[in-house]
């Protein structure tokens, strides 16, 4: 048994008697919080949703606040607009326990992604008022600013959200920086919300696995390792326009041609490396995009993720080279370009990993480890705090659309093993 495994049995047998049994989500509020959230909605440009800084998405984030203020929490909106539910420890020298994750929407979202995490803090929350459990750690409940349009509040917590992003348009119709403010909160002031290294003691994130992994695999909890990093490149290829009906093949220079072959070497590139490494081609647009003429120029996306930075940088090398070859036998030009939208990977803290799986254990439910695929706030508060994610399985694995569902059992499990998870790191050292 490992020394992690270890100081979590310790941490959890060390609970105060009260704390034992530990009390269960309640299944039908969850429900009902959630059918209660998704009520707010509007219509913005002929797709309906909860984008960041609208007023469905100020309407939600009241409701939020009332039901955050009935579970006994000291409730305020900072100045990236987060809002910041606290609960009082009964060490007043010990640093908090942070969870929660975001309630804003893309176009045509859906009802679980991001409100999951939300609801499922309040009702860890709930459960400790109505239990009277009073942990050592304070504890902050979070709802972060603007997730799907760039991880807005959290970046700010951790000092990240540059003057420059405040100008940006959001789907909302308000930059950034007036979103912040329609919010509460003041982007002058975002110097004063940022967070240290140190300052938390921990922070976790529920949230849906937003794929079918776990669905597939028939298991109940993902104990998620990391975030990927991401980088994108745009590709460039030149060919030679020139007529469709009067140029023998051998005599052409179609950038198509050289185009779709450097998309099927991603492909098998990247299959090629032992590991969760994904690579897309997302966009391919020949151009002038007539039926008579030879494309003369093709533009082109390339997105690689993965959890190691130097392996998707390995993989690009590959692909580069592989492009070099179809310049030769192609006779077009090929410019990989790299864009300045890359995400580091963030690892979770192992010492978290560990108390979620066992957490999940000791409630009788399957897990496994797995990466997240897509962006979170948790990668930025890796940044500062030892972090970790739980996931719940993902119906279909659908995500990002009104489709988008989880069953209440799965959410009911994933909130059970946040408490427990919260109540075992109350105990546990991770200085």
């Amino acid at each position: 048994m490992g020394k992690y495994a270890l100081l979590l049995i310790w941490a959890v047998l060390s609970l105060p008697l009260q704390a034992q049994p530990l009390p269960q989500a309640n299944q039908e509020r969850l429900v009902q919080r959630l059918q209660e959230l998704a009520q707010f909605k509007e219509t913005i440009r002929g797709r309906v949703g909860r984008v960041a800084f609208s007023r469905a998405d100020l309407e939600a984030r009241q409701y939020l606040m009332d039901r955050m203020r009935q579970a006994g929490l000291e409730v305020y909106v900072d100045f990236a607009g987060n809002i910041i539910g606290r609960r009082a420890g009964s060490n007043k020298t010990l640093k908090p326990i942070a969870f929660g994750s975001h309630i804003d929407t893309v176009p045509n979202g859906g009802d679980y992604d991001g409100c999951v995490g939300s609801i499922g803090a309040l009702e860890v929350m709930t459960l400790l008022q109505e239990h009277g459990i009073r942990t050592e750690h304070p504890l902050e409940m979070i709802i972060f600013t603007d997730e799907e349009g760039g991880l807005t509040g959290s970046r700010a917590l951790v000092g990240k959200l540059s003057p420059d992003a405040l100008e940006l348009m959001t789907h909302s119709g308000k930059t950034i920086g007036e979103g912040i403010r329609y919010l509460g909160g003041d982007p002058d002031r975002l110097d004063e919300v940022r967070r240290s290294k140190g300052d938390l003691h921990a922070f976790l994130e529920l949230h849906i696995e937003q794929g079918a992994i776990l669905e597939n695999k028939g298991v109940q909890i993902g104990v998620v390792e990391g975030i990927v990093g991401i980088e994108w490149w745009g590709v460039t290829v030149e060919g030679f326009a020139n007529h469709a009906g009067t140029t023998p093949m051998n005599m052409r220079q179609d950038a198509v041609l050289a185009g779709a072959r450097l998309a099927l070497a991603v492909n098998e590139i990247v299959n090629s490396f032992e590991g969760r490494q994904v690579g897309t081609v997302g966009r391919f647009e020949a151009q002038p995009g007539a039926p008579n003429v030879i494309p003369g120029k093709v533009l082109m996306s390339l997105e690689i993720r993965d959890l190691e930075r130097e392996k998707i940088w390995n993989i690009f090398r590959r692909i580069e080279a592989r492009a070099r070859e179809i310049e030769k036998e192609t006779g077009c030009i090929i410019s990989l370009d790299h864009l300045n939208v890359s995400a580091i990977p963030a690892p979770t803290d192992p010492r978290i990993r560990t108390v979620i799986a066992q957490s999940a254990e000791a409630l009788g439910l399957s897990h496994m480890t797995m990466p997240s695929g897509a962006g979170h706030d948790t990668q930025d508060m890796a940044q500062i705090a030892p972090a970790g994610m739980i996931f719940i399985p993902s119906v279909g694995g659908i995500s990002h659309s009104p489709e988008e569902y989880s069953r209440p059992e799965d959410i009911a499990n994933g909130v059970n093993v946040l408490l427990h998870s919260i109540l075992a790191l109350d105990r546990l050292a991770l200085d």
